[in-house]
């Protein structure tokens, strides 16, 4: 078993349900979910919306591997409402996105999937629930924990520091 921890994000419809329904399908076709973070209301990052984010972050137990737990989630994306995946770094309002953030301590680089993925360092929006479970986690690239990591993030956004 290998402990994943996945990423949250909606900004359409009902975001709590979202975020309930994408947790139940991921425990039902993935694995065992270990544990679940607050959910966090943040401003889109990367484009412009009317419509605010919940992200969470929650961690899944698995057998799968990092291909089939891709393959799965983005199942799960498609049956919850979405249409398209971001592409090339422009991005769209969205019912649902998982992201695979950590697969264990396993480093990987396909055409489909990086892991880790290579946005946690610098989004808030993923290490704050991130690091509310998984604070303690070294990050296998950068060699340091997620909650430094996220401290290191908030002081870079902080102007009084």
């Amino acid at each position: 078993m290998t402990t994943v921890y996945l990423g949250l994000g909606t900004n359409l419809g009902d975001r709590e349900l979202n975020l309930r329904r994408a947790t139940d399908e991921i425990e039902r076709r993935i694995g065992k979910v270990t544990s679940l973070s607050s959910f966090y209301e943040t401003a889109p990052w990367g484009f412009r919306s009317e419509h605010a984010f919940l992200n969470a972050a929650l961690a899944v137990q698995t057998d799968l591997t990092p291909g089939e737990v891709l393959v799965r989630t983005q199942a799960i994306e498609r049956e919850l409402g979405r249409r398209s995946k971001s592409v090339g770094g422009v991005y769209s309002d969205r019912p649902i996105d998982i992201d695979i953030l950590l697969y264990g301590d396993r480093l990987l680089t396909t055409d489909t999937l990086t892991l880790p993925h290579p946005g946690i360092a610098e989004r808030l929006f993923v290490l704050r629930p991130l690091a509310e479970i998984a604070g303690e986690v070294t990050h296998p690239v950068l060699g340091v924990t997620i909650g430094e990591l996220l401290r290191r993030a908030e002081a870079a956004t902080d102007p009084l520091r």
